[in-house]
């Protein structure tokens, strides 16, 4: 069926000529309903193109579409791939970071494309000016909605699509691999039988010969990776000496870098004819890689494919791949899920993984046939190769796996008291009958009616949801009155808005608390966040222990207020936190070390927010400066730099060299004395006027007396002047260090009152410190000392 008889306007964003039969019978349900549509169809059959043509039916009436991919590393791959859809005048965005928002782009863009992380935590701050928007999409398009049984992020998924059904009641089209239980999906999102599609293996563009090999398990884990990479080769030797092509998914990015170098030598060892060395426009091509390792490998007819790898680098070997002139392919499972890159052998090498936050774990079921699935390369191949190495133990577990499929469940469960606090935070969830509402219109609720064996019953979700609720309450995340309303607390508003497990919530609420006793440290900010609930699971090697030692001390540190004792694991975190502010990680610390600041640049700003809520400016401030130590590498002294828009890391650190430490001083330098810093005078002068919109304090002291009497006292007035930017400040009066009044406003010019009274002390001396609680500014304190005679 030509695209052009069916969507002549849009055909050119679409990279066939022809939809395929698969697609050809969704086009009806698509096309001339308005139904939920429901789609199961083997890997590799052309599911994309389904995703588009809802997209383009959309975007004919004007509206908007969003578009959830299971991977953050694919939404770029997606705003990429439709730039098809640019070039006939309609907008593609990609959501992605908080502080990367264009908060206008992402309203005007005709196709959103998000995580469902960032749409769950978009739609919680629906009302919020910056993230309106997502209230305004049409049609949501699930890519591989049998994520809804991935540990975690399922339950993302379920509570997101729930939640965007009841805010704007968008068409949903679910796309997804073959999956047993598809009319349970179809209950839940409401598609009719007659929109709902599951496309058995006859779909499948090649047919699939898949199996489990088993390997020699030895006492040594290196070890053991270099047996299932011999066995792979075995699997894949008879393919590659037939022209064929191997793709082999190991568990990291290292490992893909490591098997392709061992691999190199075993093929040459092996006299298996592959590379491309005497391919003279190849080697030139390849000579523009700019990854030196990749470089050398790929003229031997072997790649490594990775989400660390620049665009460019991997766009080049996916089409190399494609054109034949890589044998092998090492890759992480990315590849699967984004990039249809189909080989005619597949070998899963590892099925277990490291992941920096949980340790070791086991690859999820809906990866491994994810990569199955990538065996059989349409119009090349009669048949495709499928195996999955796995130790003896395993190997019936992958082999029902591969014989049965995989039933999606629901993980609701697994989290359900926080999803239901950000319900409730959020205000839509009101009372007990509201909570049995929400429930009802989760897959969970489904799942539970279809296998009630596997599930509570659905009867008892009254007990569940009155048991979860109690627990939330009991916790301070919600209060509730004698008629069973309810509403969210300071600490579950909090919990919700930054995405936090409930127990980190309730720890740094503690802490928080607990801080208005004492005066915070650096230490305790970042021993709070290394011993957040989010790194529990974090494990550290021998090899990394010595290096944790090397950046705390020998000794385990004292602990924070709350006497948080650290693991390993999490004093490997406070290690990479503390290594981040110096602007050096070690070596053996640097292979978690962005997943780790990734997650731990959230919990800080969520920190900062509890400080600021339960405790006051000043913690506040010291978090944020803490936060921006650990993000750009620079010393406490030279903090304040980074709140001046245009200035990040590196330069940051550039100007702290060349002796500047606050905005005050780049704004004295002017732009000559910023110009011999080494800025160009275009940056020197954008750098100097986003100084001189931060604050500028001066403190007035007026009549203020040098000495005073015993037994006398003094009412002064103290006037502090806030002379450019608007910000929001603490200012806090201290005399002899004691706490004599504070006061938190939007600063422009305050008047504080200050008793002057001669008492024991020989003199006296009062401070005024002011503080910002958003920004990364060292305090601003003044003094005045006076005589007590």
């Amino acid at each position: 069926m030509p695209v052009a008889d069916v969507l002549p306007e849009f055909a050119p964003a679409f990279p066939f000529e022809r939809f395929n039969p698969m697609q050809a019978e969704t086009l009806p349900a698509l096309l001339e309903t308005e139904e939920n549509v429901v789609v199961s169809a083997p890997t590799a059959s052309g599911k994309t193109a389904v995703a588009e043509v809802a997209i383009s039916k959309v975007l004919d009436r004007g509206g908007t579409a969003l578009f959830l991919a299971p991977l953050r590393a694919l939404t770029n791959e997606k705003e990429s791939e439709w730039e098809r859809f640019e070039e006939l005048g309609y907008s593609v965005y990609v959501v992605t970071g908080e502080r990367d928002l264009n908060s206008r782009r992402a309203e005007r863009a005709d196709v959103l494309v998000m995580t469902p992380e960032k749409a769950d935590s978009a739609t919680r701050k629906h009302d919020s000016r910056r993230y309106g928007f997502v209230t305004d999409v049409d049609c949501v398009v699930i890519d591989e909605v049998h994520l809804l049984d991935a540990d975690r992020r399922g339950s993302v998924l379920e509570v997101t699509i729930s939640r965007l059904r009841r805010l704007c009641d968008p068409r949903i089209v679910a796309l997804s691999a073959t999956m047993t239980n598809i009319e349970d999906v179809a209950e839940w999102l409401d598609a009719p039988p007659d929109a709902t599609f599951a496309f058995g293996e006859k779909y499948r563009p090649v047919p699939l010969n898949a199996d489990v090999k088993t390997y020699s398990h030895g006492e040594n884990a290196f070890a053991d990776k270099y047996r299932r990479l011999y066995r792979a080769l075995d699997l894949a030797e008879p393919h590659l000496r037939e022209d064929g092509q191997a793709l082999v998914f190991v568990s990291s990015r290292q490992d893909t870098v490591q098997a392709a170098k061992k691999t190199r030598d075993e093929l040459a060892e092996r006299d298996i004819p592959v590379g491309a060395r005497g391919d003279y426009d190849f080697h030139n091509e390849a000579s523009d890689l700019n990854n030196n390792t990749l470089r050398q490998s790929v003229l031997d007819g072997v790649g490594f494919h990775h989400a660390g790898l620049s665009r460019e680098d991997k766009n080049r070997v996916e089409a190399w791949f494609r054109e034949g002139k890589l044998a092998i392919l090492f890759s992480t499972s990315t590849l699967a899920w984004g990039v249809n890159l189909p080989a005619r052998c597949v070998v899963i090498r590892d099925t277990k993984l490291h992941d920096p936050l949980e340790g070791e774990v086991d690859m999820s079921p809906l990866d491994v046939l994810q990569m199955l699935g990538r065996a059989g390369r349409p119009g090349y191949d009669d048949q495709g190769y499928a195996w999955v190495i796995a130790d003896r133990s395993d190997a019936d577990k992958y082999r029902r796996l591969l014989r049965d499929g995989k039933e999606i469940e629901s993980r609701l469960a697994e989290s359900l008291d926080a999803h239901l606090n950000a319900e409730i935070a959020m205000g839509t969830l009101r009372d007990l009958d509201d909570v049995l509402d929400w429930l009802e219109t989760t897959f969970y609720y489904v799942r539970a009616q279809a296998a009630p064996d596997r599930y509570e019953a659905a009867g008892s979700l009254r007990e569940q949801a009155s048991s979860a609720l109690r627990g939330l309450v009991d916790r301070g995340f919600v209060e509730m009155d004698e008629d069973l309303r309810v509403s969210a607390t300071p600490l579950g508003r909090l919990a919700s808005r930054f995405y936090l497990r409930l127990d980190t919530a309730r720890h740094f609420a503690d802490l928080a608390e607990a801080a208005s006793d004492v005066d915070l440290t650096e230490r305790d900010v970042l021993t709070a966040v290394a011993g957040a609930g989010e790194f529990d699971s974090v494990n550290a090697r021998t090899d990394e222990r010595d290096a944790v030692r090397a950046v705390l001390g020998e000794a385990n540190e004292p602990a924070t207020i709350l006497d948080v004792d650290l693991d390993a694991g999490q004093r490997k975190v406070l290690a990479i936190l503390e290594a981040s502010m110096r602007g050096t990680t070690p070596a053996e610390l640097q292979s978690d070390a962005w997943v780790i600041r990734q997650n731990a640049m959230r919990l800080l700003a969520a920190l900062q927010a509890f400080l600021d809520e339960f405790d006051g400016s000043r913690g506040a401030n010291l978090a944020r400066r803490v936060e921006a130590r650990v993000e750009h590498g620079i010393s406490a002294s030279a903090v304040g730099l980074t709140a001046v828009d245009g200035v990040g890391s590196g330069r940051a650190s550039k100007l702290a060299a060349e002796g500047f430490a606050t905005p005050g001083d780049l704004i004295d330098a002017g732009v000559d004395g910023l110009v011999d810093a080494g800025l160009s005078e275009g940056v020197a002068e954008r750098v100097r006027d986003s100084a001189a919109e931060l604050p500028a304090i001066d403190v007035e002291w007026g009549e203020f007396p040098e000495t005073i009497a015993h037994g006398d006292n003094e009412m002064c007035e103290v006037t502090v002047h806030n002379s450019a930017g608007g910000t929001r400040a603490g200012v806090r009066v201290t005399v002899n260090d004691v706490e004599m009044s504070s006061t938190d406003s939007y600063l422009g010019e305050e008047t504080l009152p200050v008793g002057v009274f001669g008492g024991d002390a020989e003199e006296l001396e009062f401070a005024i410190e002011v503080t910002f609680p958003e920004l990364p500014l060292q305090p601003v304190v003044a003094t005045r000392s006076v005589a007590v005679v």
